[in-house]
């Protein structure tokens, strides 16, 4: 329900103001970026192996 309703607010901002929808995306790809960085920093540190192939091709960067 509330997640419904912050949705429907969204909305009416972006038909309102229009570059607010080019701001939230930048700060969603700020964020992805930011646990992206921190995830790998952590599997560095502690150098943890993954089972999945794929999983630790990504960390492995």
């Amino acid at each position: 329900m509330v997640a419904g309703i912050l949705l429907i607010v969204a909305g009416i901002l972006l038909v309102i103001y229009p570059p607010l929808l080019s701001i939230i995306v930048a700060m969603f790809l700020i964020a992805t970026g930011m646990v992206a960085i921190s995830i790998a920093r952590y599997n560095r540190k502690y150098q943890r192996h993954f089972d999945n192939p794929t999983v630790e091709f990504i960390f492995r960067y």
